[in-house]
């Protein structure tokens, strides 16, 4: 992650508007698992229909802040179809996990990737691990070692456990190359390529037809596609602009509170002692780690 920056002057000309818009983007971040419970499809048709409307809208968004469409080289062309790939196996074994679980539970499990982050990217940066990081992903296994009823994979929470944490793998692996390789492209820019790619990829196993979505669940979608996705990457790259990358960091953290809050409001999911000891364990440690994370860096960079 770049270190962190000076902020520039929020666009809407109030104070620590870019703060709100993070903390905005942040919440609709977690709210997009809700859509796994309100949505009568399956995760692939779900995250299909999802990128077709993102992609038009991201599309659009792009066009409107008068930057261009089209990337730099053939390479990066190619590096856009490996983070699609990535983007659309993330999202199908998100919303799957949280349909086989619950949203609470299937973001804890997701939300194992800082953690994974810290442990995986010194071995692109060729940096030594620290002992507090091996220290920091023994807890998050414990934590979501909590959260496991039964070590069965015909158990659905279990199973819904197990593609939380591949789902985070996933998304894991797609931030450290998008970081590595396509950086240089803004939030809505690389992500319409991502969700363009995740449609070209997911089309042909699609299992349901438009004609037999109902109007209630197009509506869903076009929710979930637009304000749920687009608009949340829009706020997310604005913010970036104004706030550090520390700060950014730690509110992201927030991410599954506010999707757990959301599913205890709207679809009355509640948390059990063990799902809630477990998520603090994993939801803290990531806090901790991304705090650890960013201080390492302001160190290096003062040197």
């Amino acid at each position: 992650m770049p270190g962190p920056k000076t902020p520039a002057p929020a666009s809407s000309g109030l104070p620590g508007a870019g703060l709100i818009e993070l903390h905005l983007a942040v919440l609709l971040f977690g709210g997009t698992a809700l859509f796994s419970k309100l949505i009568p499809l399956g995760a692939l048709d779900i995250t299909l229909l999802r990128c077709i409307v993102a992609a038009v809208v991201l599309a659009s968004i792009v066009k409107f802040s008068r930057h261009r469409l089209t990337l730099g080289s053939g390479r990066d062309y190619l590096i856009a179809i490996g983070l699609g790939v990535l983007v659309s196996l993330h999202w199908v074994t998100y919303f799957a996990s949280m349909q086989l679980s619950s949203v609470a539970i299937g973001m804890i499990s997701f939300f194992c990737y800082p953690v994974m982050t810290v442990l995986l990217e010194p071995m692109l940066t060729r940096t030594r691990l620290r002992l507090g990081d091996l220290l920091s992903g023994v807890a998050v296994l414990a934590g979501v070692s909590l959260l496991i009823p039964e070590a069965s994979l015909g158990n659905d929470v279990t199973l819904g456990i197990l593609l939380g944490v591949l789902s985070a793998m996933l998304f894991t692996a797609r931030n450290l190359l998008h970081k590595r390789y396509f950086s240089a492209y803004s939030g809505p820019q690389a992500m319409f390529y991502q969700t363009a790619v995740a449609v070209l990829f997911l089309a042909p196993w699609h299992q349901v037809t438009p004609g037999e979505i109902q109007q209630q669940t197009w509506w869903l979608i076009l929710l979930l596609g637009v304000v749920f996705t687009a608009a949340p990457h829009a706020l997310f790259t604005s913010a970036l602009r104004q706030l550090s990358a520390k700060t950014v960091g730690l509110v992201s953290c927030l991410q599954p509170f506010y999707g757990a809050m959301l599913a205890l409001v709207l679809l009355g999911e509640t948390l059990d002692g063990r799902t809630l000891l477990g998520g603090t364990l994993v939801v803290v440690t990531a806090l901790l780690e991304t705090h650890q994370s960013h201080r390492t860096q302001r160190q290096k960079k003062s040197l």
